[in-house]
């Protein structure tokens, strides 16, 4: 079973688990999600990790694109958008705005305790491939994907801790929209590899 798959069943974006973090998180940040079409999109926008052999390599990062094309055919083009650019690399990418839905899905990461998320990332080999990605060169996301951030990979708590102090930072800078001058470019082939 690939990562992608573990992660939807059991992992960081368990189907049932990541919905509810995504709800609890847009409540904190932007009061009750009462719009029935919220709760789709926190359902369905990370579904297209089902069969993907990695998180974040070229073809983790086009998960989005399940998603979007769902919540596209059930309420049009706009909440399609809304899905899509729930990723903050793409975003910058096709040079359009993140979502909330992404500071969402970023601040949903401080909301969860070490001793949930980490046995969660392990178990469905997630982390392993994060740790990597902290590092300067990987052969999963390229040359310092995660390197800018900073983050002290020594120990997975010590990771984690750096992670949800980063991503603590960016959602106060970008809850309200705001440019996005903290995420690297990504560089990627309309057939969806990287340059």
């Amino acid at each position: 079973m690939r990562v992608g798959t573990r992660s939807i069943l059991f992992g960081v974006h368990q189907f049932l688990l990541h919905p509810l973090m995504c709800a609890w998180a847009w409540w904190r940040l932007y009061g009750p999600p009462l719009d029935l079409r919220l709760w789709v999109a926190f359902l369905v926008h990370d579904l297209g990790y089902w069969g993907k052999p990695n998180m974040d390599g070229e073809e983790g990062e086009h998960h989005v694109g399940v998603g979007a094309a769902i919540m596209g055919a059930l309420f049009g083009p706009k909440w399609e958008q809304f899905t899509r650019y729930h990723s903050r690399f793409l975003a910058k990418r096709d040079g359009m705005s993140y979502s909330r839905l992404c500071v969402v899905d970023k601040y949903l990461i401080c909301l969860m305790p070490h001793w949930l998320y980490l046995p969660l990332a392990r178990w469905s080999g997630e982390l392993d491939e994060y740790l990597q990605a902290a590092g300067a060169r990987t052969p999963t996301c390229g040359p310092g994907r995660y390197a800018h951030m900073g983050l002290r990979i020594g120990t997975e708590r010590q990771w984690f801790d750096d992670v949800q102090s980063y991503l603590r930072a960016w959602v106060v800078e970008h809850r309200d929209g705001r440019a996005d001058t903290w995420t690297g470019q990504v560089r990627m082939t309309a057939e969806g590899h990287r340059q």
